[in-house]
Formats: C-alpha cells, structure tokens, sequence
C-alpha cells in the first residue's frame, strides 16, 4: 500500500467494526484500508458467519459473535431476535477482544462502528475508549430519520410533499419504504432511529458520502450533528490510485463469476450492454421479474444480468434459452469490473447507495428501479438532483412495465437525452476521484480524523477537535 506523509504512531490502533450484510461490509472494510494506507494500524472485527468472506490482504480480521455463528442472519430467521441477539451477543464479545487486545503492545484506542450498531458505541465508552458513527448510506438519508428521531418532523408522516432543510420536497414515491409504509418494517425503522440514540456521545460521525455530490444536504444535517464526509468508499484502483493492488473491496458473501462476465462482454461493442442487479438483498415480485426479463429481452440491447440464485426461479420458463448472446445471466460478480468496462453503456440498478456511489465514481448512467428503504430518496437524487439517470414510472400496483422500462433504457442509452446524462455522469466521476485524491474534500476529513488520534494528550483526550 502506498503510505502517506503521517507519521507511524504504533499507539493508535483503531477497531472497524460493520453491520453483517455485504452493503456495510465493503465501505467499512474500504475505510479500514483508507486508515491502513496512512499507517495507522487497523483491526477489522465482524461476527463469525462473516468472517469468511473477508480477503482483503493487510487487514488483520477478528471474530465477533451475533449469536447465530454458524449462518447468521438466516440462521435466526427474524430481524427483531437476530438484532437483540446480535446486541447482546456483540456486546460480550466485542468487550473481550477489547480486554484480549489490552494485553498487547497495541490496545484499541478507537472503534469505528457500524451507525447500525450503537451498542458497540457504549461498549467503547465503558472501555474508556474513543467511538466514531460511520453511516453507510447518504447524507439526506441521514438527515431524514435523524430528524424524526429529534421530534422535527412528524411519524407517521400525513402531510406531503415531506420539506426537509437542504433537500428538494419529498413525495410519496421518493420516501424511504421504512417511512412510506411505517406499518410494514418495524423491527427497521427503530433499527434506523436507534443510530442516533447515543450519537451525541460519539466522538466522530462519518458519512460515505462528498462535499460536491452533498454539499447542500450536509447544511441541514450539520445542525443535527457535526457529520464528516469521506466517501466514496469504493476502491482506490477506480478513483485516485493510491493504493496499490485495491481493486477489490476484498470481502463477498457470495462467489463471484466475473471471468464468465468479463468473457462475454469482450464480445460486446462499446457501451452497448445494459448491466443490471438489484444487489444483495432485494427480492423481486414475480410480477416485476417477468416485466423486467421480457423488457431486456424486447429491448434493443444487450444484458448482464446479476441475479442471485434464490431469485432465478422467478424467471419466466425457458427464459436462459430464449435471451441466447442476446443476454447473459449470472449469480454474482465484481461489479466495480463489470461497470469499468467499456461495453457497459448502463446500470439497471435498485440504486443501493453503494451501487449508487459506484455508478457516480465510475460514470455510467442509470436506469433506477428502487424497491424498498433507503433506495427511494437515491433514486429521486439520481434522476432529479444529479441528472444521471431516469427513473420509470410504476403502475397502480408499485410495477414498472416493460414498456415503461424499455422506454427508459433508450433514453439513457440511445436518445437525445443519453448524451447529456453521459456528460452529467463524467463531471461526477471527476469530481468523486478529487474527493478522495490527495488534499481533496474527504482525504483532508480522514487526515484530520487520523491526526487527532495521534495527538492525544496523556490523558487520552482529544485536543483540538
């Protein structure tokens, strides 16, 4: 890894700790890496079930327990016991491998933790050790459930569109589903409002997210609490380049075929395929299956499609036959390669906000068919705000139709429009790489972040923060 110009300070030892699902994996363990490059030694501590996928080289990886070792989430079946057991469980364990590392040469000074884990906060602080909130989704996100949780905006929300200081009126379809059907995910929403149950008690609040894609949201937001960007987290190999080998997150929960994928689209003319996944945790209606598997195969375009194995028997029968060179599918792959290649024209995305991020950092315009939670507000963003993409309209029933989408794909890959969301979409990778890139927005908040750790007084305070 390439080392910046910090000096190695081997009393700092900082413990990254994520959410177990693949979406706060990678920018976590991405972060880890970003305090690694700067030689500040780092510890990535996640439950038993997922400790497996990690293969990030230089990241030293600890075990923690969520209480359903051996499969996790799936093992337990039901967010509200998997999350107590997970509180309970993390708790004790997270507490020991503080204590285990005591012993060393090298305690844990501070532990970077998952917003979604505010328990791992209060651990810290029973250990007399500093806490920093990391959000892996956006700042106007961030911003929405924030101020529930304070009381300022009503819950149930009646009155539309939804005013929220720095962000653009919120419609029915633009609200998070947590939010939009409050009866639909409980264990959810008080997982979302719990983040800032303690964050006063933080000593840093992170945001995956820049200055120039959220600079006006971060106006709103800073009168909550003091947010600090430094996304986008998303390997350096596609925005700055300072460290080596990183093209990778370096951590999936499923195996990827990207050999297959990368095959198949040499075969393809520039900026041709359409490259579409809903991620890793949406599951699609039957209904929506079918509209969109008849609309890439109506389409005039060629298809990738990232269809995890539980969801493909959704597809109408015989579809793998029919779809021929016309289109591949695939369970899993390594999406920053596939969006970096160059017959990759667009991102059919359920515009996560990590897939969201990696379609600005790389430039490639997006067709956005949102499902559920926080992907609503991303796509209104990427649509409306940062003009990337198009978002089709839904039917009655919350379903895209396949004329809807098929109309869509050509705007953003073959109509008047495709060119001005092409250049749109390059400003904002330009402006993603120099966040992250030397003296940029969010390397100068993750210097500070680092700097501050190494001026602690013998007292352990902070000074100057």
């Amino acid at each position: 890894m390439v080392v910046q110009s910090h000096k190695s300070n081997n009393n700092v030892h900082v413990l990254v700790i994520p959410y177990p699902a693949q979406g706060h994996i990678s920018p976590l363990i991405q972060f880890a890496k970003r305090l690694l490059s700067k030689n500040i030694k780092t510890t990535f501590a996640t439950t038993h079930y997922t400790v497996q996928s990690i293969t990030a080289q230089n990241i030293t990886v600890e075990p923690i327990s969520d209480g359903f070792d051996q499969s996790g989430f799936s093992q337990a079946n039901d967010v509200q016991l998997f999350l107590t057991s997970f509180e309970s469980n993390g708790s004790k364990t997270l507490s020991n491998l503080i204590l285990k590392h005591q012993k060393t040469s090298t305690p844990i000074t501070c532990i970077v933790y998952d917003s979604f884990l505010p328990w791992a906060l209060d651990v810290a602080k029973k250990h007399g050790i500093y806490g920093a909130a990391f959000f892996t989704n956006s700042a106007a996100v961030c911003n929405i459930f924030c101020r529930i949780h304070h009381g300022l905006i009503q819950f149930p929300v009646d009155d539309l569109p939804l005013i929220v200081p720095g962000l653009r009126p919120l419609n029915s379809r633009d609200l998070p589903s947590f939010i939009r059907f409050p009866e639909s995910y409980p264990a959810y929403m008080a997982m979302k409002l719990s983040q800032f149950s303690n964050l006063n008690l933080a000593d840093w609040t992170f945001v995956n997210t820049f200055q120039a894609l959220e600079g006006e949201v971060v106006k709103g937001l800073t009168e909550l609490f003091p947010a600090k960007l430094i996304g986008p987290m998303v390997p350096s190999y596609y925005l700055d380049g300072r460290i080596k080998g990183d093209k990778g997150y370096g951590a999936s929960l499923w195996k990827p075929l990207s050999e297959d994928c990368i095959n198949w689209l040499e075969t393809k003319p520039s900026k041709s395929v359409a490259y579409v996944s809903f991620g890793s945790m949406v599951s699609l209606t039957l209904e929506q299956m079918e509209e969109i598997a008849w609309g890439l195969k109506q389409s005039e375009v060629n298809f990738l499609w990232v269809l995890r194995e539980s969801e493909q028997g959704k597809l109408p029968k015989g579809f793998k036959e029919l779809i021929k060179e016309k289109g591949i599918i695939v369970t899993w792959c390594n999406q920053l390669e596939l969006l970096a290649h160059d017959a990759v024209g667009c991102f059919v995305t359920h515009c996560g906000w990590n897939s969201t991020l990696e379609s600005l950092s790389l430039g490639v315009p997006v067709v956005c068919l949102p499902q559920w939670a926080d992907q609503l507000p991303d796509a209104k963003f990427l649509e409306e705000i940062w003009e990337v993409g198009v978002r089709p309209k839904e039917d009655e029933n919350g379903v895209v139709k396949r004329g809807e989408f098929i109309e869509s794909l050509k705007v953003v890959m073959k109509g008047e429009k495709s060119e001005v969301i092409r250049r749109n979409v390059r400003g904002w990778k330009k402006l993603a790489r120099e966040a992250v890139s030397e003296g940029g927005s969010s390397d100068k908040n993750i210097n500070d972040f680092v700097d501050q750790l190494m001026k602690k007084d013998r007292n352990g305070n902070l000074s100057g923060y």
